[in-house]
């Protein structure tokens, strides 16, 4: 798989619920809602997901309701 196509399946979304077995439901930027599992890299160097983080998602064509989450970002601003 080219770096190319790797960019075209991930998607941008938010943390919204950490579930069992380090699996976590996540609100895509489109408003879309998957289950999302933590990547091995990310398991291995113990990164902490927790919810309102926000995470890039990597998809498959075959089924676009489930992902891997492959980076970690900031939580986001809920203002105030």
């Amino acid at each position: 798989m080219t770096n190319q196509q790797k960019a075209e399946n991930q998607r941008h979304g938010e943390v919204l619920e950490a579930l069992p077995s380090l699996k976590f439901k996540v609100r895509l930027d489109d408003g879309s809602e998957i289950l999302a599992y933590l990547s091995g890299k990310l398991i291995v160097h113990r990164i902490r997901v927790l919810p309102g983080d926000r995470v890039t998602v990597e998809t498959t064509p075959y089924d676009p309701t489930k992902g891997r989450i492959v980076y970690r970002g900031t939580k986001t601003n809920t203002g105030a």
